[in-house]
C-alpha cells in the first residue's frame, strides 16, 4: 500500500493538475473575499463567511477533476490489472489512491488558513473574528473535501473515461451536498421528513460544526460516507472477477 501511495502521489505533483488546482482554489476564494462580492474589506465586521460558501461548490468541481484519472487512468491503459497482479489486496489499492488524493487535497486546504490569519490581524479589537465558528468551519470544510475526494475516487472506478468520471464526480457530490437540501424544501416534504433528508446529506452537517460546535455526530456521519464510498470502490474494483 505504501508503493501506491508514494507512487500517486509523486503522479500528482509531477503534473501541472495539482499545482493548477491548488492555485486555482486559492487565488478564486482570494478574489472572492477581498475584491469581489464577498469583500471583507468594505464589511463593517470580520468573518469569512464568504469563503466558506463558495468553497464546497469550487470543491465540487476541483476534487472530481484531480480525482478522475485514479482509476480510469488506469482502466484505460490497462496498468490495472498488472497492479492487481501485486502483493496488496484491493482494498490497499483503494486505500493507497484514497490517502494519496487526500494528502493532495490537504496541501490545497492548508494554504487557506492565511485568510484567518489576514482578516483577524485586520479585525478591530471590539469587533474580533468569531475564532470558535471559524474553527469548526475550517474542520467542516476539510472532512466535505475528504467526502468529496471517496466520491471521486469511486467515481473513476466504475468507468474507463476520465470525462465520464468527472462527471459522475460532480454529480454526486452535488448530490450529497446540496440535491438532498432541495429537496427537503419542497412542500410535500414539510414537517418530520425535511429534517430527515437533510440529514442524509453533506450540507446540514456542514452548517452544523461551521455554527462552532463540533458534534460527534457529524464527525461520525463524515466518517461513514467516506467509509461507504470507499467500500463502494472496491467492490467496484472486485467486479472484475465476476
Amino acid at each position: 500500500m505504501t508503493a501506491i501511495l508514494k507512487k500517486e502521489i509523486n503522479l500528482f505533483f509531477s503534473s501541472l493538475i495539482a499545482y493548477i488546482s491548488m492555485a486555482v482554489f486559492f487565488v478564486v476564494l482570494a478574489l472572492n473575499l477581498f475584491i469581489f462580492q464577498g469583500n471583507i474589506l468594505d464589511s463593517n465586521y470580520a468573518t469569512l463567511d464568504a469563503f466558506f460558501t463558495l468553497a464546497p461548490w469550487i470543491l465540487l468541481f476541483l476534487i472530481p477533476a484531480i480525482t478522475m484519472r485514479t482509476f480510469a487512468d488506469e482502466k484505460q491503459n490497462g496498468t490495472i490489472e498488472f497492479l492487481t497482479t501485486k502483493p496488496v489486496t484491493d482494498f490497499q489499492i483503494v486505500i493507497g489512491k484514497y490517502l494519496a488524493a487526500l494528502i493532495l487535497w490537504t496541501f490545497t486546504f492548508l494554504p487557506t488558513l492565511i485568510y484567518f490569519v489576514c482578516v483577524k490581524k485586520l479585525s478591530l479589537a471590539e469587533a474580533p473574528i468569531d475564532s470558535g465558528a471559524t474553527y469548526g468551519s475550517y474542520i467542516g470544510l476539510y472532512f466535505l473535501g475528504a467526502v468529496f475526494v471517496a466520491i471521486g475516487i469511486f467515481s473513476s472506478s466504475i468507468t474507463n473515461n476520465q470525462i465520464v468520471a468527472f462527471l459522475v464526480g460532480v454529480f454526486l457530490c452535488y448530490l450529497m451536498y446540496d440535491a438532498f437540501f432541495r429537496i427537503s424544501s419542497l412542500q410535500v416534504f414539510q414537517g418530520q421528513l425535511d429534517y430527515f433528508i437533510q440529514s442524509i446529506g453533506l450540507n446540514a452537517h456542514y452548517d452544523s460544526i461551521s455554527r462552532g460546535v463540533v458534534d460527534t455526530r457529524d464527525i461520525i456521519y463524515f466518517i461513514s460516507v467516506i467509509a461507504l464510498f470507499i467500500i463502494g470502490t472496491r467492490t467496484a474494483l472486485e467486479s472484475r472477477k465476476w
